[in-house]
Formats: C-alpha cells, sequence, structure tokens
C-alpha cells in the first residue's frame, strides 16, 4: 500500500522514513498542500519498473519498425531524442 505523506514529514523524518522503504518496501507518495510530487519507493521495484518500461519500449519500436530490429546505439538515440521532446513539450506546458 502507498502512504501520502507530507514535506514536513519528509523532513523532519527522513531517516525513519527510508527505513520503512528499504526494510518493509514501503512506499509513499511525497505531497505538498495536498498535490502530489514525488515517490519514494524501494530500488528492487524501481528497477523492476524500468525493465518493464525498456521492454514495453522496444517492442513497440518493433512494431513501428515492421519488424526490423534496431541496434543498441540506434534505439538508445531514439529514446534519448524522445526524452528529450517530453521534456521540452512538459516545460512549454507547464509555462502556460
Amino acid at each position: 500500500m502507498t502512504s501520502r505523506i507530507s514535506t514536513l514529514d519528509v523532513r523532519q523524518g527522513l531517516g525513519d522514513i527510508l527505513n520503512k522503504v528499504v526494510l518493509r518496501h514501503d512506499e509513499f507518495v511525497i505531497e505538498r498542500k495536498g498535490k502530489p510530487l514525488a515517490a519514494l519507493i524501494p530500488m528492487d521495484k524501481l528497477d523492476s519498473l524500468n525493465k518493464v518500461a525498456r521492454r514495453h519500449a522496444l517492442e513497440f519500436l518493433d512494431q513501428q519498425m515492421g519488424g526490423t530490429a534496431l541496434s543498441d546505439d540506434e534505439a538508445m538515440k531514439v529514446a534519448v531524442d524522445a526524452q528529450h521532446k517530453s521534456r521540452t513539450s512538459n516545460k512549454a506546458s507547464d509555462k502556460s
């Protein structure tokens, strides 16, 4: 289960919160004024999420390329370009 905590709680009890994440595999959503800002999750969960995201991205690219496999360098370039476009788009929408 994911618990919601305030930024003040994080500042006051970071050590205890990190122990709960590491030892009990608790998850926390950090909020400021009720708005979610970030999450604290165990590293093994982050690794799993990244693996799933990579697998999904590779399957998507494979479909888009008509079954033509990309080299590691080509796949990395596509990923970096997509990341850059996403960040640029997010910055533009944050300003509006």
